[in-house]
């Protein structure tokens, strides 16, 4: 049993770091490719609020995470 869990924590960690890159990566590919395509700033804002629940998606997942960790410590 706990070596399951252990591994879902893992899985689950792996899937969170991932968001974090990806979402990071993407926004600042944006940014940089923005100005040369003459990107609008309205499509600019849109691409932060989706860099921003990409964030707020990752840190619920790591709340989870730690409360799964310490549900299998204890």
């Amino acid at each position: 049993m706990d070596t399951d869990l252990d591994q879902a924590i893992s899985r689950k960690g792996r899937h969170v770091a991932l968001v974090i890159a990806g979402a990071a990566l993407a926004w600042l590919a944006i940014q940089a490719v923005a100005p040369a395509v003459g990107l609008s700033t309205r499509y600019l804002l849109l691409f932060d609020f989706a860099a921003l629940a990409a964030f707020i998606y990752a840190g619920v997942n790591i709340f989870q995470i730690w409360r799964l960790r310490q549900k299998n410590q204890g």
